[in-house]
């Protein structure tokens, strides 16, 4: 007896060892980056976008010019082996300031966005989880903003406090902070009533810590998505912005700026439109389809 219980306990504890090996296999992250990794389209986009990132940081390794070089005598040039995409009215390479207009254009997008997602996700909780007065002066001050076209808010915005990047960037979030305030309550409001909730109540858990911990967590997948497919949303939004004159202004090399100074010759140099447009697009899309396949991996009513 005491022979066999010895080999027993000297044999590999495999059931343990199995649900080691498995349990970070099938953790949330893993089964949505599983999901994802299915979605073609979803994958092309994020490559896409970490090729943009990775021409935007190389910038200066990159770029065979500096963005700020005038060269009169070569102005107006069609794309060549001395410049791929050609030149501007001043003789500046266009294929140099697009490579440092993804800098101004990606960070525009990611920032306000993610100023839009902090805003919106913190008044979204307070009005979703604590109801009543609170959740009424978030709501009316969210339809005020609401009720203002999201363009003309921007060029408001933009008029009143002048032309700059950050002025451009407070712009663009501020009209889109009610989405997300709505999109969260709504999601908190099917969330606070289930049990995990009642479990933190009874344990005396604080209301804040309780939001933070327990309530944000399972309310943040459409966030997510949103975030990303906003991204895409601002990029295009501020290049209108340059393009109307109340966004980021020359000499920064911003792509909406670029087809703005390009409108004008439009019909004798097309590539000082197309290239920039061409970026704008490629980029826009590539969000979407990353959002898509962020929505479907997230959503176990759409996984495979």
């Amino acid at each position: 007896m005491s022979e066999s219980i010895q080999m027993r306990n000297s044999q590999p504890p495999l059931q343990d060892e199995y649900v080691r090996e498995h349990s970070w296999k099938d953790s949330t992250f893993f089964v949505v980056l599983r999901q994802f990794s299915r979605n073609k389209m979803a994958v092309c986009g994020l490559v896409i976008i970490c090729l943009l990132v990775l021409m935007a940081i190389l910038a200066p390794v990159l770029a065979p010019y500096d963005y700020r070089m005038i060269d009169p005598i070569h102005a107006n040039q069609s794309p060549s082996a001395e410049h791929w995409f050609g030149t501007d009215n001043l003789g500046r390479d266009i294929f140099t300031r697009i490579l440092y207009g993804a800098r101004y254009s990606l960070s525009l997008g990611f920032l306000s966005s993610m100023l839009t997602a902090v805003l919106g996700i913190t008044l979204g909780a307070l009005a979703g989880f604590f109801g009543g007065k609170v959740e009424n002066v978030i709501l009316r001050l969210c339809d005020i903003v609401q009720s203002i076209p999201n363009m003309l808010l921007c060029i408001c915005i933009s008029q009143a406090f002048g032309q700059s990047f950050g002025v451009t960037c407070v712009a663009l979030s501020i009209s889109q902070i009610p989405n997300t305030c709505r999109l969260l309550r709504a999601q908190i409001l099917s969330v606070r009533e289930q049990e995990f909730v009642e479990a933190a109540r009874m344990i005396n858990c604080s209301k804040a810590r309780t939001v933070v911990r327990h309530v944000l967590p399972n309310s943040i997948t459409p966030i997510i998505v949103t975030f990303s497919t906003g991204i895409g949303m601002r990029i295009l939004a501020s290049s209108g912005l340059s393009f109307l004159g109340l966004g980021i202004q020359e000499p920064t090399p911003e792509w909406g700026a670029m087809i703005s100074a390009g409108r004008t010759i439009f019909r004798y140099h097309p590539e000082l439109v197309i290239f920039p447009g061409i970026f704008i697009a490629l980029t826009v899309l590539s969000f979407n389809l990353v959002g898509d396949g962020l929505r479907d991996a997230l959503d176990p009513k759409l996984r495979q």
